[in-house]
């Protein structure tokens, strides 16, 4: 099995503070969902977090099985929402054995990329039911003229804390093309790929925003003091030199595909 990314068990660290401030989905994300599934569908969640997606799939009819594998971020999504229609299981989707039926539907937003790459495939041919739903959501920061230069202004600071931006630059809005929409494309196992897009910018003022880059991974992973100050800089930048206003240019990706039977 292909080595796990490192880092997706730090969210544990800050399961509050992640609540807080992580924000939801597009309803029409939701809408365009269940027009794929039957009513009332079984969900698998991989990586519910404190329940940013699951609150909006249990209000749409699903029964859900969350996997997370944080446990006190498990114990905020029992704490934030009660239902008769959840279930909460602290573990490893890559290990988590079938139990039960087999599912409508795996669901996973912002969380699908820490699992394994052969796992992201292999594991919902025997979870899913034979004409079952993938879908995966991504949250994807864009380059768009709504951040009014701001991230490419805060990109000394960044550097200054060993955070620089690495990697492809941001893709445009119409340039979406998130990673497991290839790999389910080219994998005979799966039929009727498709992507959805949703315009999503959030907007967050200075204590928003530092509260947002605590709940990320690679924040978490910083040592301290380095992850305060770094964090303390981002906020007097954004109330100093942003007027106290962030806006992030975000793009949801959708992306679904059929288990052939």
């Amino acid at each position: 099995m292909a080595k796990r990314p490192v880092g997706r068990e730090s969210f544990d660290n800050v399961a509050n503070v992640y609540d807080e401030i992580r924000p939801g989905y597009p309803p029409a994300l939701y809408a365009d969902l269940c027009r794929l599934l039957p009513p009332r569908p079984l969900i698998l969640e991989v990586g519910p977090g404190t329940g940013q997606a699951t609150r909006d799939l249990l209000a749409h009819g699903a029964l859900v099985d969350a996997v997370e594998i944080g446990p006190a971020m498990a114990a905020k999504l029992r704490e934030v929402l009660r239902s008769d229609h959840l279930k909460v299981i602290v573990g490893d989707f890559e290990q988590v054995p079938r139990t039960g039926p087999r599912y409508d539907a795996i669901f996973s937003a912002t969380a699908y990329h820490w699992i394994a790459s052969d796992a992201q495939l292999e594991r919902p041919t025997r979870l899913l039911k034979s004409g079952g739903v993938i879908a995966v959501a991504d949250i994807v920061q864009v380059d768009s003229e709504t951040d009014h230069g701001f991230f490419a202004a805060v990109q000394p600071i960044y550097e200054r804390y060993g955070q620089g931006h690495t990697g492809p630059a941001a893709p445009k809005r119409d340039q979406v093309e998130p990673k497991i929409r290839q790999s389910l494309q080219c994998d005979p196992r799966y039929s009727n790929v498709m992507l959805r897009t949703y315009d999503w910018d959030q907007t967050y003022s200075a204590s928003g925003y530092r509260k947002l880059m605590l709940s990320y991974s690679g924040t978490q992973m910083m040592k301290e003091p380095a992850r305060t100050a770094l964090v303390d800089d981002m906020g007097h930048f954004v109330r100093d030199r942003f007027d106290d206003r962030v806006t992030r240019p975000l793009v949801v990706a959708l992306t679904t595909a059929t288990l052939v039977g």
